[in-house]
């Protein structure tokens, strides 16, 4: 049966604008991928960060209408990965996902999606003045989180250790996980005493302390570190499964963070976790300010590797304008409410 192809931009409105090390973010454009038969439509979000995203540009609208006119006219290779473009390989396999699986964005049927086990997730506190991010951190562990992940690395260093102090001294380690996101913030020669104060501190984990591509400095930061590290950017343009292997094996991380749409969608996500249980690497996987329809797919993804860590999933409670969907965070865990229905696509 002949598939047909198209899509629509939106962009997403922050309700308040999100910092991170790498600036601030009051706004981002995702791109709604369909795929449609004569009986079913499937969707799938291809979503750019500007600053991160290795497909972020002038062509990137471009190279998805040709996508489309390939589908739509039966020359389009789906097995093709799309290296360059890995939003557009996730859009692509979610929507087809969904094609195949009906059209009711049910990708990955689980106890997940069948409303009966939910998914625990971190609390996310987004970078600001010392006050917002305190507010931040009372509001999720009040909701009942037992792990909190901080942005670091915009504030004096000062400032954000005695943040994560104050919640060390309410919360011993085996009461509260801390986690730390750096988003490349430090250099080789400040980065040790961050590494060092974190550890005093119970701090799980670090994800990727300097910036990625260097390779050899990471590798050493790994080496023998005081607090596990993460490496979360450093994935990003790595397509080929060599260059996977190469990357672990050179730098033998601690943890992987993968995010889908930023390294090319479920088959590659397959490789790193393949990769990473090969090397007793530890991972979870994280959102990457998709709306609701991203969000969906990754949840329903990872449920299905039976992981028990937190997961860095967003309930997209960050955008005013997301697309209205069965997802609902109850406590640290998300769910998949059946009795909810997903809003029609804009």
């Amino acid at each position: 049966m002949r598939i047909k192809a198209s899509f629509k931009k939106y962009t997403l409105n922050f309700i308040r604008p999100a910092g991170t090390s790498r600036g601030v973010y009051t706004s981002k454009n995702s791109w709604f991928l369909f795929l449609n038969n004569e009986n079913y439509t499937g969707v799938g979000e291809c979503s750019i960060l500007n600053d991160l995203s290795i497909d972020n540009r002038p062509d990137f609208e471009e190279k998805l209408k040709q996508v489309c006119g390939e589908i739509n006219n039966g020359t389009f290779d789906f097995d093709d990965r799309l290296e360059s473009f890995p939003a557009i390989r996730f859009g692509l396999e979610t929507a087809l996902a969904d094609l195949n699986n009906g059209g009711k964005h049910i990708l990955f049927p689980s106890a997940f999606t069948s409303g009966s086990d939910g998914i625990r997730t971190n609390g996310l506190i987004w970078m600001g003045d010392a006050d917002f991010m305190r507010s931040q951190i009372a509001q999720k562990l009040d909701a009942g989180f037992s792990c909190i992940k901080l942005k670091i690395g915009s504030l004096n260093w000062k400032t954000e250790r005695e943040l994560i102090a104050e919640m060390r001294r309410q919360f011993m380690a085996t009461e509260l996980t801390i986690r730390v996101d750096a988003n490349g913030a430090y250099n080789t020669e400040n980065v040790h005493g961050v590494l060092n104060d974190l550890a005093e501190l119970d701090v799980h984990s670090i994800e990727q302390p300097i910036k990625a591509g260097q390779w050899e400095q990471m590798a050493a930061l790994c080496a023998n570190p005081p607090l596990p590290i993460a490496l979360d950017e450093e994935l990003i343009g790595i397509a080929s499964y060599e260059k996977k292997y190469q990357l672990i094996n050179a730098i033998k991380p601690q943890y992987l963070v993968l995010k889908p749409g930023l390294v090319g969608g479920f088959y590659s996500s397959n490789e790193w976790v393949k990769l990473a249980d090969e090397h007793s690497v530890g991972w979870w996987a994280t959102s990457a300010l998709e709306s609701n329809i991203g969000l969906n797919a990754i949840a329903q993804w990872v449920y299905t590797k039976d992981v028990k860590i937190p997961q860095g999933l967003g309930t997209g409670l960050l955008f005013a304008n997301n697309i209205e969907s069965p997802l609902t965070l109850q406590g640290e865990k998300l769910f998949y409410d059946i009795h909810t229905k997903w809003e029609l696509m804009p």
